[in-house]
């Protein structure tokens, strides 16, 4: 399901701990680490998407987050030609994503990278908000500053925690 513009609709979510990191997780036998998103099926909502995204890449129900809110209007990019198809080539261009900002109020341990037949992380990790971007892949990177940078108005208090420290981390991963 395509716009005119050829963007697919997409929910993203930023899914943070009580200490406001993020969860990240590391693409199946991949090297690159990403947060958790998926397409809207056709008659879903986009808080709809969000959760069955949610469950089927993590393993998280409904219960074990709160939703802290969402981004006011749809983020895009566009997908570099040789990543698309060679069918698609003439009509699809990127995805078009609202994202979500999620509070896990569950445990750690309710995680669980193999909820769905065709998992999409392999090992996930706790990261700063603020989380280095050059472990995304570089076409997603504008869109996940963009989330980031919005979204940090409804989590943190102080407009000084708001600005970006893109930092690096050493977090051991969970498998």
């Amino acid at each position: 399901m395509l716009d005119r513009e050829g963007f697919r609709p997409n929910v993203g979510i930023v899914l943070v701990n009580s200490r406001n990191e993020v969860f990240w997780g590391k693409r199946i036998r991949e090297h690159s680490w990403q947060f958790p998103q998926g397409g809207i099926k056709k008659g879903e909502t986009p808080e709809q998407a969000m959760l069955r995204e949610l469950e089927e890449e993590t393993g998280l129900k409904p219960e074990h987050v709160r939703i802290i809110g969402r981004t006011r209007d749809w983020l895009r990019y566009e997908v570099p030609k040789q990543w698309i198809r060679r069918e698609w080539r003439t009509t699809y261009r990127g995805q078009k994503q609202i994202w979500f900002l999620l509070r896990l109020v569950g445990r750690d341990s309710d995680v669980c990278l193999r909820a769905s037949e065709h998992p999409e992380f392999d090992a996930w990790r706790w990261n700063s908000y603020w989380v280095p971007l050059a472990s995304v892949i570089e076409f997603k990177r504008g869109v996940y500053e963009a989330a980031l940078l919005e979204l940090a108005r409804l989590l943190f208090a102080h407009p000084e925690e708001r600005q970006p420290r893109w930092e690096t981390s050493d977090e051991p991963e969970h498998k």
